[in-house]
């Protein structure tokens, strides 16, 4: 992208992207960016307004200059994105340059709106008590694990029929339909590693066309749910091994690798990505990710990828 490199000046993608980004949103950008160090070399647009498919506006910036600790810029972009309702994501340039060519994402509260286990103790009769236990995992205050293991057991009884139910009752998160057509057009694999449940994962394997599925096995039996859940659970720790293996079996290097999710259990695998996003994350997640989008949908994960929407599918 750059022909305008500096010996000892490093050079960084910004973009900015929001439902609207007014003339004050981007001084407020460059003033940010001028705090600390880096300079505006050029800029161009990646929506094209007045289409009706489309929501957002967005502007990528190249910038250069000195930035020792980018810990203090993205704090101050997190601000931005809460005072000014817009995201900006801070890219070296040659990690933006990067093609990116495998993409994981957690499922639930990502890639649907919602969580299946919320919804399913809501049929069991124990919804605030499983409701309670989920925030306070996402909010890494108890063990995935130890948790989900006891919102399961308060679904014990819950009939087969009321399971599947649940199905048609989570829609997608906006922009997920045309961010994997998208993707699938270029020629990226695409991975789901979720704490929820292979029934829900298994329909969005099909509906979105997702290479691989890794999810956690409600055991049913006698058309009843037992409250316990078969083999290894999906939790942090398995989603970072899992989005490892699925990367050496593509043959894809971690830094070509995305991975998308909103919760504490989701951190392994943002730090392992070459691309860690947090999406409508939790605060602690959005503080401890190197980049975060709380603003757009998952469709406007593709300005990261500095692709202008008049290039997107669907």
């Amino acid at each position: 992208m750059s022909d305008l490199r500096e010996e000892g000046v490093d050079s960084f993608v910004v973009t900015a992207l929001g439902r609207q980004f007014s003339a004050q949103a981007r001084a407020s950008v460059i003033d940010v960016l001028s705090v600390h160090g880096l300079r505006v070399e050029r800029s161009r647009m990646l929506s094209e307004l007045g289409r009706s498919s489309f929501r957002y506006e967005c502007e990528e910036f190249l910038t250069m200059g000195e930035l020792r600790d980018a810990g203090p810029l993205r704090r101050d972009f997190l601000r931005l994105s809460d005072d000014l309702a817009i995201d900006v994501v801070l890219q070296k340039e040659s990690e933006f340059e990067t093609a990116k060519r495998l993409f994981c994402f957690d499922m639930d509260s990502t890639l649907i709106q919602g969580e299946t286990i919320d919804e399913l103790a809501k049929l069991a009769g124990a919804g605030d008590r499983v409701v309670a236990i989920t925030a306070s995992a996402m909010r890494g205050e108890i063990q995935f694990a130890e948790s989900f293991r006891r919102r399961v057991e308060l679904l014990k009884g819950l009939p087969e029929t009321r399971v599947l139910g649940v199905i048609e009752r989570l829609p997608l998160m906006e922009g997920t339909e045309r961010l994997f057509k998208t993707l699938r057009a270029r020629g990226a694999k695409t991975a789901i590693f979720s704490g929820g449940f292979t029934f829900f994962g298994a329909v969005l394997k099909e509906k979105l066309g997702v290479d691989h599925v890794f999810a956690n096995d409600l055991d049913i039996r006698d058309g009843h749910v037992t409250g316990e859940v078969n083999g290894r659970i999906v939790d942090g720790a398995r989603k970072a091994e899992l989005l490892v293996e699925i990367a050496e079996k593509e043959g894809i290097p971690l830094e070509r690798v995305v991975a998308v999710g909103d919760g504490a259990n989701d951190l392994p695998m943002l730090g392992l990505a070459g691309m860690g996003v947090a999406f409508h994350a939790k605060p602690v997640v959005r503080a401890s990710a190197r980049f975060s989008v709380a603003q757009a949908g998952l469709d406007g994960l593709l300005y990261l990828l500095g692709l202008p929407d008049w290039e997107w599918v669907g």
